[in-house]
């Protein structure tokens, strides 16, 4: 049975409200000081770069100057895209028509190679070559001549731009055929990219692109070609591929005079980028430049050798691409008349927007800069400032506002200074009467916290006394269960004593039964060993019978034979009786290998019996000694199970002893929990008395310092000899 009393909740009484209302004055006048002294410390922490004065002039100056520069470059920029797409369009015009050009060029060539193709002579005889059985070296030559007469026929004909040609052959049968001018090497040609990207095109033509050194790689200009493969007219089978070598400078007449503007640059180039046809030396060279694969002329703008350029180009019927480069910056040179204009008036208008700005720093930033210096003076404590700007406009009703606003001020400070001297006086009475009360009840607080920690600690003591005799009752408990279960698992094993007993004597009974059983089987064993001894002794006797028989029938045959005609008959007799002994010998050595193997397993059987004959032996002293352990732990059992009764009855007293224990342990702590009680309640009084006496001398301090900061603070203002400040404007 607990006992508990709660604290009374008691308000603290707040002496702030008690205090005079001068002191309500006194805080007034110093929160419209403090807002006075950060509004002067703002305006004094200003730097050139906030000055509204500067950024008027900033706003005025940089916007007339963006305006002026944006039309400019407007300008610019309109004029620059209206030269570039007329550019353009000129140019992809050029591309459009050289391109014509080229096409037309190319296609006169494409046109030769397919009247080689098509030739009738060249059909013939390359079939007669190719299929022709029984050909005489003769009829060969004939029709290797026919094919080079009509070849050379279409090259002669076609010489202002045909280099050279040859007919490399794709059957076994047929030969290579040269023009007189070529220098190709079949070996050279074969192993060529050209020539195998040229077969699997299957009959597609395909140009071959420039070669510095030609396609024989020994020319001292560079030429380029076409690869188309010929094929029977009558069975469609391969038979040569036909390769045509061009001049490089007959597709150069045709764009070497054309200009796209200064700076232009025209080129032939393939889908990989590598040049092709260049009027420098650029052959083989690599251009970085995106371009779709356009039938129309197009155009892009793109960075090449780190310089913008309008790159117009088209795609030509081979699958190149021919593509011009313009400089950007040539195309607008026209344009920069424009972007200096534009630089000329940017300038004028500096020269104007720094003039407006300058006026209205004059007219605005220079009468806010004296108010400020007046606001300044303000918060050093000089309320005699006052400003003289006679204006019209928002800052001379400022300049009249500050005025009147200082004028208050200044009359506020006086009355303020008057209450703050009875202020101080009545915080001095005061204070000086909060420090006696505090100490008388800080002396009864400590006297009744003593008593209060005295009743406390005996309550705390009495209740673990009562909770000693409750876990000692709990435990009594616990013991009492554990000796019935102790008494329980002693019936147990006293009843599995006697069990095991039991079963031992029968396991010794049994042990020498089988005991007595082992050595009857060793016993027969030794027996049955004796008798195949006597078998193997009589498996000699007819082996030796059989022997013997051997020899009769040996020199029975020796005699019939000597008989001749008249022994016939006994040296079949003689025969049969042979066999018979050979079967009987055979038959002795199986049944003496039997009779081995049976003594072999009687002597093993012997020998295991042997072995295990000890081990019995042991088995039953084991299984004796272990009877004798179960009579023992029965007697000792029952020894416990006297000891156990007497324990029990023990047990029983102890617990009627614990139980009066716990009774008055249970009154003393409920004694010990109300004298504690009334003991926390005195002292929380008195606590709550020495509380608030603290708080009245703390708030009494406080109250003093107010009255002495408010002193100090009106101390700084000058209300006196008022003087006019600031200038007309």
């Amino acid at each position: 049975m607990k006992w508990t009393l709660k604290p009374k909740e008691r308000k603290d009484q707040s002496a702030a409200s008690d205090a005079p209302t001068d002191s309500r004055n006194a805080a007034d006048i110093g929160r419209v000081t403090g807002a006075v002294s950060k509004f002067g410390v703002s305006l004094n922490k200003v730097r050139l770069t906030r000055s509204v004065g500067v950024k008027l002039f900033a706003i005025i100056f940089l916007s007339t100057l963006v305006c002026v520069l944006a039309v400019g470059l407007f300008s610019y920029e309109t004029a620059k895209d209206i030269i570039e797409k007329k550019v353009t369009d000129t140019t992809k015009t050029a591309i459009s028509q050289t391109a014509g050009k080229l096409d037309l060029q190319l296609a006169s060539m494409e046109n030769l190679a397919m009247s080689v193709v098509l030739d009738q002579t060249i059909q013939t005889n390359s079939r007669e070559l190719a299929y022709a059985t029984n050909l005489s070296d003769f009829e060969r030559y004939q029709h290797v001549q026919g094919i080079e007469t009509s070849f050379n026929n279409f090259l002669f004909g076609n010489s202002r731009y045909v280099v050279g040609g040859a007919l490399l052959p794709l059957k076994d049968k047929l030969s290579a055929i040269l023009s007189a001018s070529s220098r190709i090497d079949v070996q050279t040609a074969v192993e060529s990219d050209w020539y195998k990207r040229a077969v699997e095109l299957d009959g597609v033509g395909y140009w071959i692109p420039t070669l510095k050194g030609g396609l024989s790689g020994s020319l001292n200009k560079a030429s380029f070609g076409l690869a188309k493969m010929i094929r029977s007219t009558a069975t469609n089978e391969p038979m040569y591929l036909l390769v045509l070598e061009f001049d490089y400078e007959v597709v150069m007449e045709q764009f070497a005079n054309v200009s796209l503007g200064e700076g232009s640059k025209i080129r032939i180039i393939d889908s990989d980028g590598t040049i092709l046809f260049s009027a420098d030396d650029e052959i083989g060279q690599k251009m970085d430049l995106s371009l779709s694969e356009a039938k129309q002329a197009e155009a892009v703008i793109a960075e090449l050798d780190g310089a913008t350029v309008l790159a117009p180009y088209q795609t030509l019927m081979t699958g190149w691409t021919l593509v011009g480069t313009l400089p950007v910056g040539e195309l607008v040179k026209d344009a920069g008349v424009i972007r200096n204009v534009m630089f000329g008036i940017l300038g004028i208008a500096e020269l104007l927007a720094a003039g407006i700005g300058l006026l209205v720093v004059w007219m605005i930033a220079m009468p806010l800069a004296k108010l400020r210096n007046l606001m300044n003076e303000g918060e050093k404590g000089n309320l005699t400032v006052r400003s003289n700007i006679r204006k019209k406009d928002e800052i001379g009703q400022l300049a009249l506002s500050f005025n009147q606003m200082m004028e208050q001020i200044t009359a506020l400070v006086n009355r303020t200074n008057e209450s703050a001297a009875q202020v101080l006086q009545t915080a001095e009475n005061l204070s000086e009467a909060s420090r006696k009360t505090a100490l008388s009840a800080k002396e009864i607080a400590v006297a009744t916290e003593e008593i209060a920690n005295g009743a406390t600690s005996l309550a705390v003591e009495a209740e673990r006394g009562s909770e000693l005799t409750e876990r000692m009752g709990a435990k009594m408990q616990e013991v009492n269960e554990a000796r019935d279960q102790m008494a329980s698992s002693a019936v147990e094993v006293e009843r599995a004593s006697e069990q095991g007993t039991r079963y031992m004597a029968s396991l010794i009974e049994k042990t020498g039964m089988t005991e007595e059983m082992t050595r009857n089987m060793v016993e027969k064993v030794d027996r049955l060993k004796e008798s195949t001894r006597s078998i193997r002794q009589i498996l000699d006797v007819l082996n030796n019978i059989t022997k013997q028989t051997n020899i009769l029938s040996l020199n029975a045959t020796i005699e019939a034979a000597r008989a001749g005609a008249a022994g016939k008959g006994f040296m079949v007799v003689a025969d049969e009786i042979r066999k018979l002994a050979d079967q009987s010998r055979e038959s002795i050595d199986v049944v003496a290998s039997i009779t081995e193997s049976i003594q072999s397993e009687i002597e093993a059987t012997v020998a295991v019996l042997s072995e295990a004959y000890p081990i019995f032996q042991e088995q039953i002293d084991s299984v004796k000694e272990a009877n004798q352990i179960f009579l023992s732990v029965q007697a000792q059992m029952n020894a416990f199970t006297t000891h156990l009764e007497t324990v029990n009855e023990s047990v029983a007293q102890l617990g009627q002893t614990q139980s009066v224990l716990s009774e008055a342990m249970s009154n003393v702590s409920a004694v010990a929990q109300q004298s504690s009680a009334t003991s926390e309640e005195v002292a929380s009084l008195s606590n709550e008395q020495l509380n608030i006496s603290e708080n009245l001398v703390v708030l009494s301090g406080e109250l003093e310092k107010v009255s002495n900061h408010l002193k100090e603070t009106l101390s700084h203002f000058r209300t006196d000899d008022l003087k006019d400040q600031g200038g007309n404007s």
